[in-house]
């Protein structure tokens, strides 16, 4: 039986107790059933994670104490940016879950000139809400341990000015170099920015604006990828050659 996994932040951690908000604790007690004495693991979103054991309710809350660290390794070696375009319906949301399974560092919503996607500040911030949550069911299931960082939606100026001090990855549609010669001038366990468009692709001035940037345009092969499909591809493909999918 795969182990039941709960977040927890690292205020929720007091010596030997951890206390899970009233949304872990219901589906701790209600959803799963769990009861007093069973035992589970919980994760700061920091990087650590514990094996605890359920031992009181408090209101709504349950009450764990912990009584053993877990040090295998499951987060990769590589930091890695995904700055994805706005997709629609639930396009963008699937990037976010297998994202994460990916282990991505941070996800970036790009707003593009060709992106089908317009958010008001009130629809941004349901939007990051819902990516956050979405994100973290994510590394419940596939293991990890560190939150991802997903940002408001940004321009691609204010990505480009953001990651100027690291390799920035631009997946076109309109070709480019191949992966491999892309990564030959990457230093191991450098951080990593990867660009991908929206399903309209890029305008001729992102193009541009990327060219100014020194962004480096990559090539996913002869076929057109949809925006999702190649989010996917070129982060499996970048874990396998500098993180940790080949070991």
């Amino acid at each position: 039986m795969s182990r039941r996994r709960f977040y927890a932040p690292p205020e929720a951690f007091a010596d030997c107790a951890v206390t899970l908000s009233d949304d872990e604790s219901h589906h701790l007690m209600r959803v799963l059933r769990l009861t007093i004495g069973d035992e589970i693991a919980v994760f700061d979103g920091c990087g650590n994670e514990y094996l605890c054991r359920f031992v009181a309710v408090q209101g709504k809350q349950g009450i764990l104490e912990r009584f053993s660290a877990l040090t295998d390794a499951v987060e990769s070696p590589l930091a890695l940016t995904l700055a994805q375009g706005l997709a629609k319906g639930e396009k963008f949301d699937f990037i976010v879950q297998k994202a994460t399974e990916l282990g991505v560092t941070r996800i970036v919503p790009l707003l593009s000139d060709y992106a089908d996607v317009k958010l008001n500040p009130q629809q941004a911030e349901k939007r990051l809400e819902r990516w956050q949550r979405i994100s973290l069911e994510a590394l419940k299931q596939c293991g990890r341990r560190k939150l991802v960082e997903i940002s408001q939606p940004l321009t691609l100026s204010e990505v480009l000015e953001a990651n100027q001090k690291q390799p920035m990855l631009c997946f076109n549609e309109r070709g480019g170099i191949g992966l491999q010669s892309a990564l030959a001038q990457i230093v191991p366990q450098q951080p990593v920015s990867v660009l991908i468009g929206p399903e309209g692709g890029w305008s001729d001035a992102e193009i541009d604006l990327l060219n100014q940037h020194h962004s480096q345009a990559v090539s996913l092969g002869r076929r057109i990828l949809r925006t999702e499909t190649a989010a996917i591809v070129a982060l499996a493909l970048l874990q396998y050659m500098l993180g940790d999918l080949s070991q």
